[in-house]
């Protein structure tokens, strides 16, 4: 494949999607129901300007969303009140498919998302966004309502411009750039031309995420990309530029912890496919460094992505989404 015809075919700007009146008539007439779904933890600074912004924009002004909602992983602030208060329908993750052992993590919330909303597109968008604004959200739907073969959309953020001083490089953040773009250029090519592969807003049909599985940790965007790409291919992706977005930024220490989880899923993915042998075990503990008192000493971290299977066969799903066929 040559990725550049690719991105040229599948790159859009949000800009391409802002005739609102236009995507919900064209996303009425496909008869879609779109769901957007914000993952939390402690996020009461941020949480409420999401809500209000998504509700009166996308939701009363243009009927585009059809349900707001927060899964939250047990925030000790004010998380849920916040939102709840601006009219987000809220859910702790471990309230949702009670029978199976609560886990903490984002991909747990994610995964439980496709259980508890009714969409038939989920957009998941974080929670932490200080520059919040309706083309996170439209900016993702918009290919997804156009275009039948499009499954799966990708944000990225800084736009690569021309301008008098040549071109500005565009790329993801430090692990993207330093790990998993390097690592996809070795084993998945064609993946590569994924500008921002761990961006946290996406937008999928439902039809493609009950059909994979979802890593609970830092793996599960490098997994979603991985698993539809050998489920679909190229074709079924597509990414949209959404100019900017201002967030807070991590420690070379959390990114290390970030970087590890990612590279446990993605050796997982190596094994699973029969790229590399399955002899090898992987190790789960971490090991960073400390100066106390002018001497070294080592930190440990035990991390494991475990993973949720694919939720069509979660016995609960298939009942509900049986009952749902059964009442249209």
């Amino acid at each position: 494949m040559n990725l550049n015809n690719w991105i040229r075919k599948n790159t859009y700007h949000h800009t391409d999607f802002s005739d609102l009146s236009a995507l919900v008539e064209e996303k009425q007439r496909r008869e879609l129901t779109i769901s957007l779904c914000i993952p939390t933890l402690n996020e009461e600074k941020t949480i409420g300007k999401e809500v209000v912004l998504f509700r009166s924009e996308l939701m009363n002004h243009y009927p585009l969303i059809d349900e707001i909602a927060i899964i939250d992983s047990g925030s000790t602030d004010k998380t849920i009140e916040v939102a709840k208060s601006f009219g987000a329908d809220t859910y702790l993750a471990s309230d949702i498919l009670p029978r199976l052992e609560s886990k903490r993590g984002k991909g747990e919330n994610l995964w439980k998302a496709i259980y508890q909303l009714r969409g038939d597109i989920i957009v998941y968008i974080d929670a932490d966004i200080k520059n919040i604004h309706p083309r996170f959200a439209y900016g993702l739907i918009g290919p997804l309502v156009y275009r039948p073969e499009v499954q799966y959309v990708k944000a990225f953020y800084d736009r690569p411009l021309a301008f008098s001083q040549g071109v500005r490089p565009s790329g993801g953040g430090r692990v993207t750039e330093i790990l998993v773009r390097p690592l996809f250029s070795l084993f998945f090519p064609e993946l590569s031309a994924i500008i921002q592969p761990l961006s946290g807003e996406y937008a999928v049909r439902r039809a493609v995420l009950e059909q994979i599985p979802f890593p609970i940790g830092y793996g599960v965007e490098t997994s979603h990309l991985i698993d539809i790409y050998q489920l679909l291919g190229m074709e079924a992706f597509a990414q949209t530029d959404l100019d900017q977005r201002v967030h807070r930024n991590q420690d070379t220490r959390s990114l290390g912890k970030m970087s590890f989880g990612i590279l446990q899923t993605f050796f997982n993915r190596l094994q699973s496919l029969n790229i590399i042998g399955d002899e090898l075990e992987l190790e789960t503990i971490l090991r960073q460094f400390q100066v106390k008192e002018d001497q070294f000493e080592s930190i440990e971290f035990n991390i494991i992505e475990e993973e949720r299977p694919p939720m069509q066969g979660i016995e609960e799903y298939a009942e509900k989404m049986k009952k749902r066929g059964e009442k249209t």
